[in-house]
């Protein structure tokens, strides 16, 4: 089973992109970020005929995820269910017997802002759906553009940029409440290289000079860890004309 994750900077204008990677690579299913499109103008003519279902959660302008997949989707749930209100940021859904979480994290704008606070509570709120809706022994797979950085190796310039937003301690706390309740960096037990990255800024020919960040991810309980045959981040979609800042990590799983 091969699951990818990729935030794409506006579906409608990656449309292309999307479409020709799916085609390609041909995974199994494909959770997508930073849709910014609403639901009433999400473009479903585009995707008849390509062999996949899918399910989404938008707003115009910002936001929005979704979940593509070969096989059925079933039992979806949009966002926190005690907060209704929530941006479009989540979703869940089954598919194969596999708990899929779906997370487009906020990005928290500066340490001193309001914006940050909400990033951490929304990371509070992320851990507490996952003990009180599940058990660490089951079968969860939790993607998305987390907007968090783990370790040093996974930015350009570690020294420079702590203390930023998505390289800051106390995200870095939160990412490893929500992890230490049962989940597994799927590429981190595949690839302990440096300089490893899903996201490159537009601006100061950042991809060209590689000033990257690790920011989307694909984490596991350990029952579907102990599947996880490979996981890699493929950059050939960053090199095409207007890419989005991301590009896709994919995880392979005997399943």
């Amino acid at each position: 089973m091969k699951v990818g994750s990729f935030n794409v900077n506006s579906l409608r204008s990656r449309l292309s992109v999307v479409l020709g990677w799916l085609s390609r690579h041909q995974p199994d299913v494909l959770c997508v970020q930073e849709t910014k499109v609403q639901d009433v103008d999400f473009p479903s003519d585009a995707f008849k005929g390509s062999g996949y279902k899918y399910v989404f959660k938008g707003e115009k302008k910002y936001n929005g995820v979704a979940i593509f997949s070969k096989d059925e989707i079933n039992n979806v749930q949009f966002g926190f269910a005690d907060e209704p209100k929530d941006e479009a940021r989540l979703i869940k859904a089954e598919i194969k017997g596999i708990v899929i979480v779906n997370t487009y994290v906020p990005q928290g704008y500066i340490p001193e802002s309001d914006k940050f606070e909400y990033k951490l509570k929304w990371f509070k709120r992320l851990g507490q759906y996952f003990k009180k809706n599940f058990k660490p022994s089951d079968t969860i797979l939790w993607v998305g553009d987390l907007n968090i950085a783990p370790e040093r190796i996974d930015v350009y310039d570690p020294d420079s940029l702590l203390g930023h937003v998505c390289f800051h301690p106390d995200v870095h706390k939160a990412l490893k409440k929500v992890m230490d309740w049962g989940f597994v960096d799927v590429f981190r037990m595949h690839c302990k290289e440096a300089s490893q990255y899903t996201f490159w800024d537009y601006r100061m020919n950042a991809f060209r000079r590689n000033l990257g960040w690790r920011l989307d991810h694909i984490m596991t309980t350990k029952v579907l860890a102990n599947k996880s045959t490979a996981c890699y981040i493929d950059k050939e979609p960053r090199f095409v004309e207007k890419p989005s800042d991301h590009t896709p990590i994919v995880a392979e799983f005997d399943w």
